[in-house]
């Protein structure tokens, strides 16, 4: 928008038959509305935003309301930014609704609008030209994947008997949420991939993955608690942790995980020779109960999203758009973390509080 101004500024001075002059283009002018700031995932994410704009040589503004509850002010900061007539906008909403009439704003005024994390549901059509967000089911195929590396677990699955069945657990939070439901569809088909390279594999438990096969030597039992409670996430991760032949559990989020935890003595009950120190467990997200579990051995490891390349993506995708260029929806990808590269520098940033 500014360069266009820039440009018309020019064309004036032609016309009136001053003397011509070279004018410097102006950096593009990039507007970058985010959920939050004080989380250290959108810190991350704003770092990610920071380094991109450097690259690519644009003037940035980033806002995050304080919370995550404070959508008035996000409204606010959106409205002050449009009347400076960015290059295009960056936005993560925390309400589209509450936005509505600002991005038909900038749909009509050719203002080009890219999604970033949750990105902007149900925004009018061709409002947001693309969204960088975590691909959910590639994530947590990547948590089956390396419970697969696991040599003593791949013994067991190879030796798993109809009268001995291979049972793994899938504690996920609800059926309802895109992104649980995503990292469950994602650990469910890869691991039913994997094993069935040894064994025949059943799905049992929650109708939406329900994939019953009679007398297979491998059942992913998918476990939903009744509520998003704590109790009732305790309740079902018991469920699983009774379940004869379990060998393996995956929890699809922080709070299944805090569940998990809670129903194995903050953990205790999967140290080695304990209880459950046999089980293979695998994370998703962060928090200091889930990196505890990943640093103590108690997890094998956990995946978590990468806030830096959303935040770099979503300012390499407004630079296109600005630009006239064709974008799509990206996947920014996700990391594996353990005791081992925890406090790595590069994941150390990923895995936040």
């Amino acid at each position: 928008m500014k360069r266009k101004l820039a440009m018309a500024a020019l064309a004036l001075v032609s016309v009136l038959g001053a003397i011509p002059v070279m004018a410097a283009e102006d950096p593009l002018y990039i507007s970058v509305i985010s959920k939050g700031e004080q989380h250290a995932f959108w810190q991350a994410v704003r770092t990610g935003c920071e380094a991109a704009a450097e690259d690519y040589g644009v003037d940035m503004f980033y806002y995050g309301p304080p919370s995550e509850s404070d959508i008035a002010l996000q409204v606010e900061a959106l409205n002050t930014e449009i009347q400076k007539a960015p290059d295009a906008i960056a936005l993560a909403a925390l309400s589209t609704e509450s936005v509505m009439a600002q991005i038909q704003e900038c749909l009509d005024g050719g203002i080009p609008i890219i999604g970033f994390d949750s990105g902007v549901p149900n925004a009018p059509e061709g409002a947001i030209y693309a969204t960088a967000s975590t691909d959910n089911q590639n994530a947590a195929a990547l948590a089956a994947e390396k419970m697969m590396e696991e040599e003593s677990f791949v013994e067991l699955v190879k030796n798993a008997a109809a009268d001995a069945p291979v049972v793994i657990g899938v504690l996920s939070q609800d059926a309802t949420g895109e992104s649980n439901v995503n990292r469950t569809t994602g650990f469910v088909n890869k691991m039913v991939e994997l094993v069935s390279e040894y064994q025949e594999v059943s799905v049992t438990g929650h109708e939406l993955w329900l994939a019953e096969k009679e007398g297979a030597p491998v059942v992913i039992n998918v476990e939903i608690p009744a509520t998003p409670e704590v109790t009732d996430i305790t309740n079902a991760a018991n469920a699983l942790l009774n379940t004869k032949g379990i060998s393996a559990i995956f929890c699809s989020n922080e709070g299944t995980v805090s569940g998990l935890l809670a129903a194995t003595s903050s953990g205790a009950d999967l140290e080695d020779g304990a209880a459950y120190g046999d089980l293979v467990v695998a994370g998703f997200d962060a928090g200091a109960p889930q990196k505890n579990a990943v640093r103590n051995g108690w997890f094998i490891g956990s995946v978590t999203q990468d806030p830096y390349r959303i935040g770099y993506l979503s300012i390499e995708l407004a630079v296109k758009a600005a630009n006239g260029e064709e974008v799509e929806d990206v996947d920014t990808g996700a990391q594996w973390y353990t005791a081992e590269n925890i406090d790595d520098p590069d994941i150390a940033m990923l895995v936040y509080d």
